[in-house]
C-alpha cells in the first residue's frame, strides 16, 4: 500500500534537519546583519502552522536575547491600511510557500516603515522572500500534502538556530546539533491510542506552556485540519481558566511537557486532571505516551510533534479520510 504524501514527508524530517543544521549558508549573513542592526523590539508574522512556529520563536527571542516580541495581526496592514514607526524593530515573515498576499503585503508594509525584514520560508525567490532584505532557506524541498509537516519543523529549526547564534547561546546549539537524531528517534513513538481516541470524540484538547505552545497549538490545528475533529491548543495556564469547564472524560487532552521551569505547574495540572477523571494523555518525563527522554526544554517540543504527525496520519487513513487532501483547503492560502 503507498504511504499518503503526508506520511512519507514526516519520515524525511530527520534527514532534512541535518542538512539544514550543518549549512550557513542563509543563516551566518542574517545573524551579521541583525546583530549590526540591534533591534529595539521584534515582530513576528505568519498564519496557522507559520503563527505557530513564531509562537515558539517568540519564547525563544524574549528568553534568549532579552527583546521584547510581539506577534503580528496582518489585517491591520491589509485591511486597516494603517503604517506604524518601526524604526529599530525586526520584523520576521514565516511562511512555507511566500505566496500569501497578506504576508507579502506585511512585509512590504513593515520594510516601508523602517523595520529590518527577514524572511523564513521554503521558496527563497518567493514573492515573500523577494519583498524581505534578509532571507532563511530552510531548504525543506518540495511538501506535497497540503498539512504542512516537515515545513513547520524545519522552519522552527532555522529560528532556533538563528536565535541560538544571536545569542551565542552554546547549549542551544549543542541540542541543535543532537536534534537530528533525537528526531528520528521519535518517530518511532507510537502515540496510536491517544490519536484513536482523539478521532473518535467530539473535541479535544492539546496544552504546552512556554516553548511547547506554539507546538500545542500546531497538533492541535493538525487534528482539525486532518482528522476533521474540532481541537483547542491552549496554554497549560489558560487551560485551567474558562477552557477548563470543557475538560471531561469525552474530550482528550494531550499535555506537552518539557523540563524547564513551566515543569512543576505542568504536572499539577496533570494530576489534576487525572484525579477529575479526565482522559489524558501525558508526554515527557513520568508521561503516557512513550517518549524519548528529556533533552533541550526549548527543543523538545519540537521533536514531539513528529510522533503527534504520525499518529494523526494514521488515524485519518484508518477513518478513510485522505490525509494529504482535506476538504475546502488548499497549499496556499490566498487571504488579505
Amino acid at each position: 500500500m503507498n504511504r499518503s504524501a503526508m506520511a512519507r514527508e514526516v519520515a524525511e524530517i530527520p534527514q532534512r534537519a541535518g542538512q539544514l543544521l550543518s549549512s550557513d549558508n542563509s543563516i551566518a549573513p542574517a545573524v551579521a546583519r541583525i546583530a549590526a542592526f540591534q533591534p529595539r523590539f521584534a515582530v513576528v508574522c505568519g498564519r496557522g502552522s507559520s503563527g505557530h512556529v513564531g509562537t515558539h520563536l517568540r519564547y525563544l527571542i524574549e528568553t534568549r536575547l532579552s527583546l521584547i516580541t510581539s506577534e503580528s495581526a496582518p489585517s491591520v496592514f491589509t485591511v486597516y491600511g494603517m503604517k506604524q514607526d518601526m524604526r529599530g524593530v525586526l520584523f520576521i515573515v514565516i511562511s512555507q510557500s511566500g505566496q500569501s498576499p497578506d504576508l507579502l503585503r506585511s512585509a512590504e508594509v513593515a520594510r516601508e516603515c523602517g523595520a529590518l525584514t527577514l524572511a523564513i520560508v521554503n521558496d527563497a525567490a518567493s514573492p515573500v522572500a523577494k519583498a524581505c532584505e534578509l532571507v532563511v532557506d530552510i531548504a525543506a524541498g518540495p511538501e506535497r500534502a497540503v498539512a504542512a509537516t516537515k515545513t513547520v519543523v524545519l522552519s522552527a529549526l532555522a529560528g532556533a538556530l538563528l536565535i541560538a547564534r544571536l545569542a551565542d547561546d552554546r547549549e542551544l546549539s549543542a541540542g541543535l546539533q543532537r536534534l537530528p537524531e533525537r528526531l528520528h528517534r521519535a518517530l518511532g513513538c507510537d502515540w496510536s491510542p491517544w490519536a484513536g481516541a482523539v478521532a473518535h470524540t467530539r473535541a479535544s484538547f492539546v496544552a504546552g506552556r512556554g516553548y511547547a505552545l506554539g507546538p500545542a497549538r500546531e497538533i492541535a490545528l493538525k487534528i482539525t485540519e486532518v482528522l476533521r475533529a474540532p481541537s483547542l491548543g491552549f496554554s497549560t495556564a489558560e487551560l485551567r481558566h474558562g477552557p477548563r469547564a470543557a475538560v471531561t472524560q469525552e474530550t482528550p487532552v494531550l499535555v506537552l511537557r518539557q523540563q524547564d521551569e513551566t515543569a512543576a505547574a505542568t504536572d499539577d495540572l496533570i494530576r489534576d486532571l487525572r484525579e477529575s477523571g479526565s482522559s489524558v494523555y501525558a508526554v515527557g518525563s513520568n508521561g503516557s505516551l512513550p517518549w524519548i527522554g528529556d533533552d533541550h526544554p526549548a527543543l523538545d517540543p519540537l521533536a514531539m510533534l513528529l510522533p503527534a504527525y504520525a499518529a494523526i496520519e494514521r488515524a485519518a487513513v484508518a477513518q478513510g479520510f485522505d490525509p494529504d487532501r482535506p476538504p475546502h483547503l488548499s497549499k496556499v492560502t490566498q487571504t488579505l
